[in-house]
């Protein structure tokens, strides 16, 4: 039995890898708003709330960097490079909050807000960090735009869609319709 829920989170991280590496094909269709969805955050996510902090660390720190060796999108550094630290923050967070907190609705929430809140941030200091590696710099105003203003509809769409898949998924009727 133990076994068995092993090989279903490596299936489902398997699954979310896979849908982050497809979903920006799907919103690049639409060029004004395309990257500002976010479309690699929400299956990370999802795989921190389903599959718990650890699968989704390493999805979330794969995902970008895949991307970028097999199609060079996004570009490898800093822009994969910097994302990989920062999806990796919101796998673990979203899998470390949801595990930690009562399996509610608000408190799905919270373990998203926190985890997003934590992913910005991190990806913000290694921005920094690496920027600053190579000359360059990374101003306050050049976070808010990057972590905040430019992601308001990724935002918006991780707020309303994360949450309700995850209480879907948790569903046990979802989950035994097909016994």
């Amino acid at each position: 039995m133990k076994n068995d829920k092993k090989l279903l989170k490596m299936i489902l991280a398997a699954f979310f890898l896979a849908l982050a590496y497809v979903m920006p094909f799907l919103t690049g269709q639409i060029p004004k708003i395309g990257a500002m969805l976010c479309p690699m955050h929400l299956p990370v996510l999802l795989c921190g709330f389903i599959c718990g902090p650890v699968w989704g660390a390493v999805v979330g720190l794969v995902a970008p960097l895949f991307r970028s060796l097999v199609l060079g999108m996004p570009l490898l550094f800093p822009t994969a490079f910097c994302m990989a630290f920062e999806l990796a923050a919101y796998g673990a967070a979203s899998g470390l909050m949801h595990r930690r907190l009562p399996r509610k609705k608000p408190y799905i929430y919270c373990s998203l807000l926190a985890a997003m809140t934590a992913g910005r941030l991190v990806w913000g200091a290694v921005m920094f960090l690496c920027l600053g590696a190579v000359g360059g710099s990374f101003t306050f105003s050049a976070f808010l735009a990057g972590a905040v203003t430019n992601a308001i509809p990724g935002i918006t769409v991780q707020i309303v869609f994360v949450p309700l898949l995850v209480m879907l998924i948790e569903n046990p009727r979802f989950l035994n319709s097909g016994d």
